[in-house]
């Protein structure tokens, strides 16, 4: 399960199922599921390696949305960073591992995510994202230049989808 997405561009204001999706999401990342499943779960200060592209803070979306980059093309960077981050730790986990099924479950969620997305007409996104997606799907083993811990990745990715999908979708932030 959890295949590479497809990479499709061009988002319009956000779907129905976009909205759904990212609420759902927001239920499965909730802090006590992070803190057990990314953190309690793990190895004491256990990291995973990622690429530079692949960590998503709120500064970077705040300094590409001053760079003027549409709001939609800042999701696509934010779905395609963050389903990245969720296949790097489901890398590391065997299936018997106690977050192997959250992990699991994210990914179905992204996957679904991904189907909403391949819906829309290709329209470019702004260089500047389409390259940083690119570079977070071609690049090799060898490129993974940063440790990071299973929790920070998806504290970024829920902060993040906060930023991006609060308003339009009416996130609390519960």
């Amino acid at each position: 399960g959890c295949p590479g997405v497809l990479a499709v561009l061009g988002l319009e204001a956000t779907a129905p199922g976009e909205c759904e999706l990212t609420r759902l999401l927001q239920d499965k990342l909730q802090y006590e599921m992070r803190l057990q499943y990314m953190k309690h779960y793990f190895p004491i200060d256990y990291t995973v390696q990622v690429q530079y592209e692949e960590v998503l803070r709120p500064s970077n979306i705040t300094r590409l949305r001053n760079g003027t980059v549409s709001e939609t093309a800042l999701r696509y960077l934010w779905f395609h960073v963050s389903s990245q981050a969720v296949l790097r730790i489901r890398e590391v986990l065997p299936e018997k591992h106690p977050s192997w099924k959250y992990t699991q479950e994210l990914c179905q969620l992204f996957d679904a995510l991904g189907e909403e997305y391949s819906k829309y007409r290709q329209t470019d996104v702004e260089a500047v994202v389409a390259d940083l997606v690119k570079l977070v799907h071609s690049a090799g083993a060898e490129s993974r230049s940063k440790a990071v811990r299973p929790k920070a990745l998806l504290d970024n990715c829920l902060k993040v989808m906060r930023m991006l999908y609060g308003v339009p979708c009416e996130l609390g932030s519960r």
